[in-house]
């Protein structure tokens, strides 16, 4: 399928994206990079600024049919790159670290690939969206009015995998990857003098038990599947020794596999911080952040994937267990039909969100030829 796209121009544009990334609602230049990429390849329409600095590419046929989107991420995260290589990151601090550069990449070949074909009914979505890194880019789009003219029947995305060879293809007929939040407690009670604690409300010993008990709350309580709790962060009072502390804080990150179970799990960990702050009297609030739903795949979907994968010679690994980390593509499966799979990027290559990992640009044209051999599956191409 070389005749398909240029891959010398992909990996090109692959290492500019690199070398200058950009964070979370911030994507403004690589917005701009990949809108000059998408001109010369001639889409019906470009939508700009969808969902914050999201694009949109529209390949429209011309009778009514299917409306498929493919969906990448532009955005990269706030780690120091430790490589040595010539398109390191210019941006201190911030590094493409999960390989979104690549992300990017694919989708672009499959724009210059369905240049070349154009479907003759329906119309293909490229859609490269803002923040996904903390879970908030999917529901901008979702929520935007300019997503209501593009709005798919089918929604696609891949994720490269280290650990697994590369170029295959990681499928999953039920739940790719799971659930997850970040709650937040915090415990008010009254500062005193460090040599009278009976005239304060210290909340030291709540938050210790929080500390502990939501640690062990997947133990304790009755789950259908797989849940965790991860205390990420605690602070108590300030470094004064002559002060009774009276404020505290617990963070932590509550995981599922499924959305039912992470239901349950948030409602477990409010109960702990009613029963601690009750028992010491103590004010407290709560707020949650960065919430991922799990990503429930539709099995029709996925059995697209693993046809597209077939007739490139694939190989195709069946996930029984979906994965523990989060993806935000869930919001676009929780509405639509659709798909996240995985696309193997080496058994060797150091993981996602390593300061040394890098995009293998040897799976770019393997994310390029499933995506189109999906395109052609929907479109009979």
């Amino acid at each position: 399928m070389d005749d398909l796209f240029n891959i010398s121009e992909l990996i090109k544009l692959r290492r500019e994206l690199h070398k200058y990334p950009e964070k979370s609602g911030e994507e403004i230049g690589t917005a701009k990079k990949i809108k000059t990429f998408l001109k010369k390849h001639k889409p019906d329409k470009i939508i700009e600024e969808i969902g914050g600095y999201g694009i949109a590419a529209v390949f429209e046929g011309e009778k009514e049919g299917p409306a498929v989107l493919f969906r990448c991420d532009l955005d990269a995260l706030p780690i120091d790159e430790i490589n040595t290589f010539s398109y390191k990151s210019k941006n201190k601090g911030v590094a493409h670290k999960c390989g979104h550069d690549g992300h990017m990449t694919i989708i672009s070949g499959l724009a210059e690939a369905i240049s070349k074909n154009r479907p003759k009914a329906g119309k293909v979505i490229l859609l490269y969206q803002p923040s996904e890194e903390n879970g908030m880019g999917a529901g901008y789009i979702l929520d935007d009015q300019k997503f209501d003219s593009i709005r798919p029947d089918y929604v696609y995305a891949l994720h490269n995998l280290p650990g697994f060879p590369k170029s295959s293809i990681i499928n999953n007929p039920r739940i790719f990857a799971s659930a997850s939040k970040g709650f937040i407690i915090r415990l008010h009670g009254k500062t005193a003098h460090a040599g009278e604690p009976e005239n304060g409300r210290s909340p030291a010993i709540a938050m210790a038990d929080l500390v502990k008990e939501l640690t062990y709350l997947p133990e304790k309580e009755k789950f259908e599947g797989f849940t965790l709790v991860t205390v990420i962060h605690a602070r108590l009072g300030e470094i004064a020794f002559g002060t009774t502390p009276g404020y505290a804080e617990v963070m932590a990150t509550l995981r599922s596999h499924t959305n039912e179970d992470m239901e349950k799990l948030s409602e477990k960990a409010i109960q702990l911080a009613q029963k601690h702050t009750k028992q010491h009297n103590l004010n407290y609030e709560t707020e949650w952040t960065e919430e991922f739903l799990a990503t429930e795949n539709n099995k029709n979907a996925t059995d697209v994937v693993k046809n597209a994968a077939k007739e490139n010679n694939l190989e195709i690994i069946e996930r029984k267990e979906p994965f523990r980390w989060s993806e935000d593509f869930s919001r676009f499966t929780k509405q639509y039909k659709g798909a996240l799979f995985g696309l193997g990027s080496g058994e060797e290559t150091p993981q996602l969100h390593n300061p040394d990992y890098d995009f293998p640009e040897e799976i770019i044209e393997t994310g390029i030829n499933i995506f189109f051999g999906i395109y052609k599956k929907h479109f009979n191409q």
